[in-house]
């Protein structure tokens, strides 16, 4: 029980980072880059929030395996769409990999070549990553609440 209370807390702690560090980003970096239409302020903010922020992810993402198992032990029952206790973990594997696929499209594809006139589609990539982790964190709170069930 006292490996569980820690992974939960670790958990918790990164995914705190990670939420907290997006929403700082998409309410207050964002809109005085975009404003400025300084691609350095965004580039200044993800190079030191990445520090912190990748490392959280991948507590995140650990624990959450962990969490997954000893909540459903085998992981083809992960995606038994009648058990309702996997509901959320469904659903927080989907936005991991979309997650995923917005930071590896972003980037390759949008950080290389960000000019003023990109940000916009940068500033798509932070809101939805953001949603998506706010997102996430409600997800998380499902398991205890049963929102999902």
């Amino acid at each position: 029980m006292i490996v569980y209370g820690i992974v939960l807390l670790l958990h918790i702690l990164a995914a705190t980072i990670w939420v907290g560090g997006h929403i700082i980003l998409s309410t207050i970096i964002l809109p005085n880059a975009l404003k400025e239409r300084s691609p350095q302020i965004l580039l200044s903010f993800e190079q030191k929030f990445e520090k912190i922020g990748m490392p959280a992810l991948i507590v995140q993402i650990l624990s959450g395996f962990y969490l997954a198992h000893r909540l459903v032990p085998n992981i083809g029952d992960w995606f038994n769409v009648s058990n309702p206790i996997t509901h959320p973990i469904m659903l927080k594997l989907a936005l991991l990999l979309s997650t995923i696929l917005l930071a590896l499209n972003a980037r390759f594809r949008v950080i290389p070549n960000l000019t003023a006139k990109s940000l916009p589609t940068m500033a798509w990539h932070i809101r939805t990553v953001t949603l998506f982790a706010i997102l996430f964190a409600a997800t998380g709170v499902s398991f205890k609440t049963g929102w999902l069930y």
